[in-house]
């Protein structure tokens, strides 16, 4: 198991269904796509030497018990979600929130959802990395001395980028890296985020 399918499985999903105004399996659908396009977007970014740094400022920042255990939604902070959102994806985050959408068959998986749900989703992404980044000194470390790459491995490897079907081939290619397992196999998702928010190698 990749440690955000590992993550996946701890969320309150009836929770997030209720906040969401959904049914579960809506929700589990939405969660399934925005969940590691976060990720995803957090290794686009560490491909540039200044992100990076940000990242693990930003992760040190979000160095608490939110994604431990027992995760509880309402212990989410949306507005610092929204922050993080922004700073992922930037002026593309309507964008993602279609191509995400796009990839669910549930009719009630639109845009709106995605971007409703992103928020919720950001903080306990960053307090996962965080824990598994950090407390293990690689971000801290690696970005310090210039190691944006191993930062963006470090990412990738969070996705399960070997892993087949699902989240990992999904994302193997997700922003146009093609280090991570997938080498342009992802298709669908992974060629439209590649596209709106463009390779950076």
């Amino acid at each position: 198991m990749s440690d955000i399918d590992d993550l996946m499985s701890r969320l309150p999903i009836g929770d997030i269904a209720g906040q969401l105004g959904v049914d579960e399996t809506t929700a589990r659908s939405a969660v399934a796509q925005a969940l590691p396009a976060l990720v995803g977007g957090l290794q686009h970014q560490s491909a540039d030497e200044s992100s990076a740094q940000g990242i693990a400022t930003a992760l040190s920042a979000h160095d608490n018990d939110l994604a431990q255990g027992t995760i509880n939604i309402d212990d989410v902070d949306t507005a610092d979600g929204d922050k993080i959102v922004s700073h992922i994806f930037g002026d593309k985050t309507d964008s993602v929130a279609t191509a995400l959408s796009d990839q669910v068959p549930a009719a009630a998986v639109d845009q709106g959802l995605i971007k409703k749900l992103l928020p919720i989703l950001a903080p306990i992404v960053m307090s996962f990395l965080a824990s598994k980044i950090l407390n293990k000194g690689g971000a801290s470390s690696t970005t310090a001395s210039g190691g944006a790459g191993d930062l963006g491995s470090i990412l990738g490897g969070a996705l399960g980028g070997g892993a087949g079907g699902g989240l990992g081939s999904i994302l193997g290619g997700v922003l146009g890296g093609g280090s991570s397992g997938g080498s342009g196999g992802g298709g669908g998702l992974g060629d439209l985020l590649g596209s709106i928010l463009g390779g950076r190698k």
